[in-house]
């Protein structure tokens, strides 16, 4: 049997949740990358045939989808640590104190992340997208 099974357990679902959440937010930035890429060739096919064209081609899109992907990575990462020092915490005998800083970072990360999403979809709306 293993001690404090339990705990072990909720360790292990947390850590996976948030691999879950990570893979989802990757997924979002190359989805927005290939998108961008698709309005780039869309825009360089209508000016291709004598059309005027609305779409914008400043690479906004590519830039926001690389930071989405890095974010996904770096919430692996700290996942990773957190999973690993609370694994080390629960098989301690010694009173465990804090940790919350971790899951705060993780925390203001999708904070940060969608209020770029945000100012990243308004950008692209209000240039006629």
């Amino acid at each position: 049997m293993i001690r404090n099974f339990s705990d072990h357990a909720a360790n292990e679902r947390t850590f996976l949740a948030w691999v879950r959440t990570a893979i989802a937010i990757m997924a979002f930035g190359f989805l927005v990358a290939k998108f961008n890429l698709f309005l780039r060739l869309a825009q360089a096919g209508l000016s291709g045939h004598g059309r005027a064209s609305a779409l914008s081609g400043n690479g906004l899109g590519d830039i926001a989808g690389i930071v989405v992907t890095g974010a996904g990575l770096l919430i692996v990462s700290l996942a990773a640590i957190r999973f690993v020092r609370l694994r080390r915490a629960i098989d301690s005998t010694e009173a465990i104190t804090g940790g919350a800083r971790l899951d705060l970072a993780l925390a203001a990360l999708l904070v940060i992340l969608g209020f770029a999403l945000v100012a990243f979809l308004s950008h692209t709306m209000s240039a006629g997208i």
